[in-house]
């Protein structure tokens, strides 16, 4: 059984930084990709960014070049690091897992941005 814990949600001001941490029951290396969703208020659930195992990342035009995912290995822990964070970013942000065919999800970390 996978089971994915999110953390480092929070409140900041607009132009500021966070980084989110997901660590993972498993080996990281073993899951096809690793991802970041998120679910602004009042809509529906939306690709942020993932890592394949390869390494190969891809991120939603609306976050790209002010979003990292990064992962390590050695942690079984996937990061994303948000710079010049908007208020539009205001969401909760799940972790995923692909492993064949399933998904596995975290509970959520809550990220508010003030304006």
């Amino acid at each position: 059984q996978v089971h994915l814990v999110e953390s480092g949600g929070g409140l900041v001001q607009a132009g500021g930084s966070l980084r989110l941490s997901c660590a993972t029951s498993g080996s990281i290396a073993s899951f096809n990709a690793m991802g970041w969703y998120r679910r602004p208020p009042g809509k529906q659930r939306e690709l942020v960014a993932t890592i394949t195992s390869g390494g190969s990342t891809n991120y939603a035009d609306s976050v790209k070049g002010r979003f990292t995912i990064s992962r390590d290995n050695a942690k079984d822990t996937v990061y994303l690091q948000m710079n010049s964070l908007k208020p539009e970013d205001t969401a909760v942000y799940y972790c995923n897992a692909q492993l064949s065919v399933k998904d596995y999800w975290g509970q959520g970390t809550q990220v508010t941005v003030s304006s």
